[in-house]
């Protein structure tokens, strides 16, 4: 993993309820993908961003967006960055070490129903068409 340029804060989006202290490392299927078991574990400088992988996140918890730091090195998230973004303006990252939780953020935008829903209508449609694989 090449050296990772940003310092945060750092977010992480999730379903689960995680306490301060806690780890999350990869070996989980994919929210996206779920028959993909992932190598890395995915993060965000961007509060929002996160946000909106707990809203889409498996699961029936209520979305909830902590902020974490990388205990190992990291890199930009190639299935945005390289596809999606170049220069990585979503601030999106990942790491096969883990990411340690150092608190709960409240302040989030949630998505309206609609919006929410158009996600959850392009994972669909991903999920459907082959050429949506996922860099593992």
């Amino acid at each position: 993993m090449s050296d990772a340029l940003d310092e945060g804060p750092f977010f992480h989006g999730t379903k689960a309820e995680l306490e301060v202290g806690e780890l999350l490392t990869a070996g989980f299927r994919s929210n996206y993908r779920p028959e993909v078991v992932m190598n890395h574990i995915y993060f965000t400088a961007l509060r929002d961003g996160a946000g909106l992988a707990a809203e889409l996140a498996a699961g029936d918890g209520a979305p909830r967006v902590y902020a974490v730091e990388p205990t190992g090195p990291f890199e930009d998230d190639p299935n945005v960055t390289d596809k999606k973004f170049p220069g990585n303006p979503t601030r999106s990252y990942r790491s096969s070490s883990p990411l340690r939780v150092v608190g709960e953020v409240s302040d989030w935008t949630r998505l309206t129903p609609e919006a929410l829903q158009t996600w959850r209508d392009r994972l669909a449609a991903l999920r459907a068409d082959e050429r949506g694989e996922i860099i593992n």
